[in-house]
């Protein structure tokens, strides 16, 4: 079985996990005692103190659904479904009013925190799986001074109980997490307890040996994760820096397997970074928290910069301030395939603090249809046939999975004066039309011009038979297919030069010019920019390149390139944070 693989279990052993997780939780509390913590901890998480000030006021926005509370408490809710749930259970909004900081937002903590201890604390909710308890325990002792500033004894005596309980129930369960993140969630949360809370000394060994073993067997040799989802391996990252500063200031030293995931992952995690501190959006991932991946990768000390060679599976392409991420490789393995994306030979690109070109990303914060439709090709800035997308969601008792992609990727790169280049193929298409899809890419070594080509060609005997075959049954009307170039919603798109050109203009000034060869018919058509945070999709646009394969081949090129030079000192900050300075 390769590196990470592991078979998914079906709904009926989900259901018997979480019966079972519940009946550790009660066996869990007999017992477990904490004394005090050992060491005072170091919050080194990240909240929003926007979101906190919202919390403060009343207002709840998690999984995608804002519920006004009126005067109600955060467990009063009922909550709209089990992603909203997972994430009030999980406690990342703690970060959020421990950003805000000031007494208001403490009183409303400590009084949330003890009411899920009243509520839940004894085994019974959502919140007892392995993942969520350690992402939750990492918050409660990341925040334990200001959770427990100005409490009494006996306030203070029962978050140590429910601590100590919490921790004990991971090391029973720690094992049954799904691997990958949640794994990573579940063992840094024990190591984190283990480390900090007196009593709990026990399962510090035990975890920081597992810890390690997770690491040499999910991060591979090239820094990346069986998912290929970016945002996911920037959080697996950011546990694994925290952990480590943590052994350290026990007096630990990290295990050699664990230092050296963490020196894999961070060249990896560079190459992933747009130019505008962004990651790019695929396989389920976002950009990330605002200021989440610079300080994770200034905190992780490793300096190596980014990786010659693919990251991940995904080519990198820079000149200038101009940066462009491509996914050039096939798509997850089946197993780690429930989030992943039909996004093959799909890129993005930003110029300096502004994306431009961009995936639609992950529709799940909107309900199971976002979901799939962020998921299928035409929702990426690549080619597809006939709305066709170039791997299949096929749906199974536990999850939707990628199957049917494509078998053979390839990918080439060079570097000359002018510029970089890739050529990239897939032959998903080959199957049904004997068509290849084959995206040539270059951006110039000042960033000022990208151009791109796309072909779809049977490139074989067997191909040309598939294709002859297929255009025989569509009588000889040839195979339609687009080319979508989907915009950040900032980019104000409107044509140009007589229907020849797009004039893109991003926020900064800048101002870049669309221009396809006359093989294809251009139209600037409605998108939607999925991001998490949001109640709904953000309304974009795309521009849409549309041609058929009449013969063997059929090929598009286009250029992308800016209006007039940009220095490279140009001044662009955010509008919003301008006005707040003022």
């Amino acid at each position: 079985m390769s590196i990470g693989a592991k078979v998914a279990p079906s709904f009926g052993v989900e259901r018997n996990l979480t019966f079972m997780d519940k009946v550790h939780a009660r066996l869990s509390a007999m017992r477990a005692q904490a004394t005090g913590f050992v060491s005072q901890p170091e919050p080194r998480t990240i909240g929003s103190f926007a979101k906190g000030k919202q919390l403060a006021a009343g207002n709840f926005q998690f999984g995608g659904h804002l519920v006004q509370a009126e005067g109600r408490s955060l467990w009063e809710i009922t909550p709209p479904d089990t992603m909203y749930e997972a994430e009030l259970n999980g406690f990342t909004w703690l970060d959020d009013l421990a950003s805000v900081g000031d007494r208001a937002s403490r009183l409303m903590a400590q009084a949330w925190v003890h009411e899920w201890i009243e509520r839940f604390g004894s085994g019974r909710g959502l919140g007892w799986s392995p993942d969520l308890t350690g992402r939750r325990l990492i918050r409660w002792i990341n925040h334990a001074l200001f959770l427990m500033n100005g409490q009494t004894p006996e306030a203070n005596d029962i978050y140590y109980k429910s601590l100590a309980h919490q921790t004990a129930y991971l090391g029973r369960r720690w094992a049954v997490a799904s691997r990958g993140l949640p794994r990573f969630e579940a063992l840094t949360g024990l190591l984190y307890a283990s480390l900090s809370l007196g009593g709990m000394e026990r399962y510090a060994d035990p975890s920081t040996k597992a810890l390690a073993r997770e690491c040499a067997d999910q991060i591979d040799a090239e820094g990346g994760i069986p998912t290929r989802n970016p945002e996911e391996l920037l959080e697996v990252f950011t546990l694994l820096t925290w952990a480590a500063a943590a052994l350290n200031e026990a007096g630990r030293t990290p295990l050699p397997a664990h230092l050296e995931a963490i020196e894999r992952i961070a060249p990896t995690l560079r190459a992933l970074r747009h130019s505008d501190g962004g990651l790019a959006r695929f396989h389920g991932g976002g950009r990330g928290l605002e200021g989440r991946l610079d300080h994770a990768l200034a905190y992780s000390g490793v300096k190596a910069s980014h990786l010659d060679g693919l990251a991940m599976g995904f080519a990198r392409l820079s000149g200038g301030r101009t940066t462009v991420v491509a996914d050039v490789s096939a798509p997850p393995a089946l197993n780690s395939s429930r989030a992943a994306h039909a996004s093959t030979l799909a890129f993005e690109l930003t110029s300096g603090r502004r994306a431009l070109i961009v995936n639609c990303g992950s529709g799940a914060p909107f309900g199971a249809e976002w979901r799939r439709a962020g998921r299928a090709t035409p929702s990426h800035s690549t080619l597809c046939i006939d709305g066709v997308s170039s791997a299949k969601l096929t749906a199974q008792p536990h999850g939707e999975f990628l199957t049917s992609g494509p078998q053979k990727v390839t990918e080439h790169r060079t570097t000359n004066d002018d510029g970089s280049q890739i050529v990239a193929s897939h032959d998903s298409y080959c199957r049904e039309y004997g068509l290849t899809h084959v995206r040539k890419m270059e951006v110039s070594f000042d960033g000022s011009r990208v151009t791109g080509e796309d072909t779809l060609a049977a490139l074989s005997d067997p191909g040309r038979v598939q294709f002859e075959a297929h255009m025989d049954k569509i009588s000889l009307q040839g195979v339609p297919y687009s080319i979508r170039f989907h915009l950040h919603p900032e980019v104000d798109a409107s044509l140009d030069m007589g229907g020849t050109a797009v004039s893109l203009a991003l926020k900064s000034g800048e101002v870049w010019v669309f221009r396809p060869s006359l093989a294809a018919k251009m139209s600037i058509e409605p998108s939607v920019y999925l991001e998490k945070g949001r109640l709904k999709p953000r309304a974009s646009k795309q521009i849409v390149l549309s041609s058929r394969v009449m013969e063997y081949a059929s090929q598009v090129s286009w250029s992308l390139a800016k209006a007039q030079d940009t220095p490279s000192y140009l001044r662009d900050v955010d509008e919003d944070l301008e006005l707040a300075l003022k």
